[in-house]
This record gives C-alpha cells, structure tokens and sequence, in this order.
C-alpha cells in the first residue's frame, strides 16, 4: 500500500542523504546494521519505560535507512546479494524489536494481557508473512499480495502510539493494534490462498 511513496522518498526527500554517504565511502551495509541498531534501541529502551513517543522518533530517525541503504547500493552499482538478504534478516530482527518492545509497554507499563497478545499476534502475523514470501519465492511463485506490508505495519503502529501517547488518547494505539492484528492475519491468509492458485494452476498445465 505504501511502496508507491517510495520512489518518491529514494529519489527526492532522502536523495541527499544517499550522495552523502556513498561520497563519504560507507557502505550500505553498515547504514542497514546501524538502522536497524537504532530502531531497534528505540523500542527496547524506551517503550519499556512508557516513553513512547519519545521511542517513536528515535525510531522513525533510524527506520529511513531502509530506503537509503537500497538507493546506494543502485547508485554505486552493487551487484551481489549480500546486501538484499542482510537488508530483509535484519528487518526481521528490527520488527521483534518493535512489537516485542511495545509488547513489553503493555506488560510492564500498562499492564494489560490482550494488547500484550495483539502486540505478539502482529509480530507472529509479521513474521509468517515474510517467512510465506520468501518460500513463494523459492517455490518459483509470486506472493506480494496483502493488505499490511512491512511498511504498512511500521505506519500503523508508530502514528497511533505517537499521537495516543502525546494527546494521552490511549484508545488510538488500541484501536490501531486491533486493525493490525486482523489486517495482518487477513496478509497471511491471501499469501496462501494466492500461492495456492498458483500451486494448482501449475499442476493442471504440467497436466
């Protein structure tokens, strides 16, 4: 849902960011371990202690480098894949980093058992429907398909819980996880279903 931004965001708002660092010679390995070092420091230090919008900006000034490090590897011409498996393993850790630190909000801070279990049914939810993606992938099918994306997930936390922690409108985050929770299980069920299809329809043509 969010992908149409990001052409916008590589080539336009953090462009100069990107020709500043491929000049300085950093390679976009170490803006990919750094970001997610920072997302995920963000979470888990300050969610934590109910600093949660605090969190989320030190979060959101880290999370861009998901776009950065991508547009210097094409500037500077990298052809091998080191760089897109590092790039998606440590997104992986970066998201358990996020839920399971808001998940830690709700159990230390809130207190609260069900906004815990939404928080590990989003970060379970997350984590299959990548895992689903990358097994179509080897499978030699196509699954990038779903109503909550990576970068749909990432939007839909981090909004709510700056603004409900800010206006102290608890409810916003609330209401959030909820819509998370099912949009991110629907994500999971589609990538089957659409794998599926795809899994018979080979078979009636080898048929």
């Amino acid at each position: 849902m969010l992908d149409r931004f990001k052409a916008f965001w590589q080539g336009v708002m953090l462009a100069p960011f990107v020709n500043l660092f491929v000049r300085l010679g950093i390679s976009p390995d170490v803006v990919t371990l750094v970001g997610t070092l920072g997302v995920s420091a963000g979470a888990l230090v300050f969610f934590p202690q109910g600093l949660v919008w605090q969190g989320v900006l030190v979060i959101t000034a880290f999370v861009f480098s998901d776009l950065i490090d991508g547009a210097m590897a094409r500037k500077t011409g990298r052809k091998d894949d080191f760089g897109a498996f590092l790039d998606s393993t440590l997104d992986r850790v970066a998201d358990g980093a996020l839920f399971g630190g808001l998940a830690l909000y709700y159990a230390w801070h809130v207190e609260s058992r069900l906004y815990l279990v939404l928080c590990l049914v989003i970060l379970l939810m997350g984590a299959v429907t990548s895992y689903a993606r990358a097994k179509a992938d080897y499978l030699g099918y196509d699954a990038k398909v779903g109503i909550a994306e990576r970068p749909d997930r990432l939007v839909g936390m981090l909004v709510p819980a700056f603004f409900a922690d800010v206006l102290d409108l608890p409810w916003l985050l609330e209401i959030a996880l909820w819509v998370l929770a099912v949009a991110a299980t629907v994500t999971v069920v589609q990538r089957i279903w659409v794998v599926r299809r795809q899994a018979l329809a080979r078979v009636a043509s080898q048929g």
